[in-house]
């Protein structure tokens, strides 16, 4: 069978976003509403988190796999962007700050056993996904991002809406990586178009992406079936 084309293949990648990324499940859509109690949204920030402070561990795994040392050295500022630099706040401690917006301590939010079950099963699969499968499986499950962007326009602006409960320093996560994100999905994009030539190739990404697709729907399902008062 012969390879799409890239530009075939970028729009396979993108129909996959448009029925499978989480901003299409239940308990997102209910949060856009402005439907959440104040529990259910301190629970989604709560368990959200574990998956933040994961990134940077996934960002590390796929680091040493990245062929070329270019490709690394742009790589590398993921890692920072999520963890920071001597000094200076990264994306973890900005969900530290929506954590203290919602009512969550610190120590709540770095308490790892009282993470849903549920929520610790999809993120640890993600992470050893990106620990054992090849870095081109491993970069093309993070296509994700692809699809973020719009929703976090909308998430600051119908948090601000819906949530007036919630100080606007406690958004900044959002608005950060609404500056970040645009190099990170070039990034990404072009890694995947450059490097996946074959059918077989194309194919195991979009099966990447498809798997990081579920985790995000896994982890949002734990949350509603703890928290949710409309499932």
């Amino acid at each position: 069978m012969n390879a799409w084309s890239a530009e075939e293949f970028e729009a396979r990648l993108r129909s996959i976003g448009e029925k499978r990324y989480h901003h299409l499940h239940p308990f997102n859509e209910r949060m856009h509403s402005g439907s959440l109690t104040e529990e259910e949204f301190r629970g989604w920030v709560r368990n959200r988190f574990y998956y933040q402070m994961n990134l940077p561990v996934k960002d590390a795994f796929i680091l040493t796999k990245l062929p070329g040392s270019a490709d690394r050295r742009r790589w590398i500022q993921r890692i920072i962007d999520h963890d920071g630099r001597e000094g200076t706040e990264g994306g973890i401690e900005k969900w530290v700050r929506l954590g203290e917006a919602v009512g969550l301590s610190r120590e709540e939010l770095f308490d790892v056993d009282t993470v849903l079950p549920g929520v610790r099963f999809a993120v640890d699969a993600y992470v050893d996904f990106c620990r054992r499968k090849p870095w081109l499986e491993s970069v093309a499950s993070a296509l994700t991002e692809l699809f973020a962007p719009d929703l976090l326009s909308r998430r600051i602006t119908d948090v601000r809406q819906h949530y007036p409960w919630i100080a606007e320093e406690g958004l900044e996560y959002f608005r950060a990586r609404l500056t970040q994100q645009p190099k990170d999905i070039a990034h990404l994009l072009e890694l995947v178009l450059e490097n996946a030539k074959s059918r077989e190739q194309q194919d195991a990404c979009a099966r990447a992406l498809e798997f990081k697709c579920d985790v995000l729907w896994c982890l949002l399902d734990a949350v509603q079936f703890a928290y949710g008062k409309g499932s």
